[in-house]
């Protein structure tokens, strides 16, 4: 079952904020900074999977550009539960509340801290980065490749904002017929 989190839910919160210093411990090193950020995400929109009784799952948007670009953030699944298609369902979930909302574009940043892509590899994403991102490769499981299954295109890369080597590689969708947007 896919629920609202309202910044009111507490409890949820908690459960969220938890989920995401495990999943990050680098980026979310306490408790209170998952949390607080977590808070600003559900004064937008915040959706948790709840699996018998427990969640398993999450995802969030801020809306940015007068509503019609969403940056999501966060996505994330509990290690047991990934590849069961919560993360996929948290996706849709998330894209239908957006569009209903008159979004247009869905947009992330998919940091790759880990050397997980070809990107990170000794190359200088300054110099023709076009050409790197089309000739991506995913060594370890970056999650590039989940969004691109549903979608998702490289759009650019913000190079070493991570430190040497560490790119952000920056994926949207367009919610909306390109057809459609001509006339809105």
């Amino acid at each position: 079952m896919i629920k609202r989190i309202q910044k009111t839910d507490r409890v949820w919160l908690k459960t969220a904020a938890e989920l995401l210093k495990d999943t990050w411990p680098v980026n979310y090193q306490t408790l209170d900074k998952a949390f607080n950020e977590l808070c600003d995400v559900s004064t937008n929109v915040l959706f948790g999977y709840i699996k018998q009784g427990m969640l398993v799952g999450v995802v969030g948007a801020i809306a940015q550009y007068l509503k019609t670009g969403w940056e999501l953030h966060p996505l994330v699944v509990k290690k047991p539960h990934q590849n069961q298609g919560i993360g996929r369902a948290l996706l849709y979930h998330l894209e239908a509340h957006i569009k209903e909302e008159g979004g247009l574009i869905i947009y992330l940043g998919t940091d790759d801290e880990s050397y997980q892509t070809s990107l990170s590899d000794d190359v200088d994403l300054f110099v023709d980065p076009f050409y790197h991102i089309e000739h991506i490769k995913n060594y370890a499981h970056h999650p590039f490749t989940f969004y691109e299954k549903h979608g998702y295109k490289i759009v650019g890369v913000l190079p070493d904002v991570n430190g040497f080597r560490k790119p952000d590689i920056w994926m949207a969708k367009r919610l909306v017929p390109r057809e459609r947007l001509k006339t809105l």
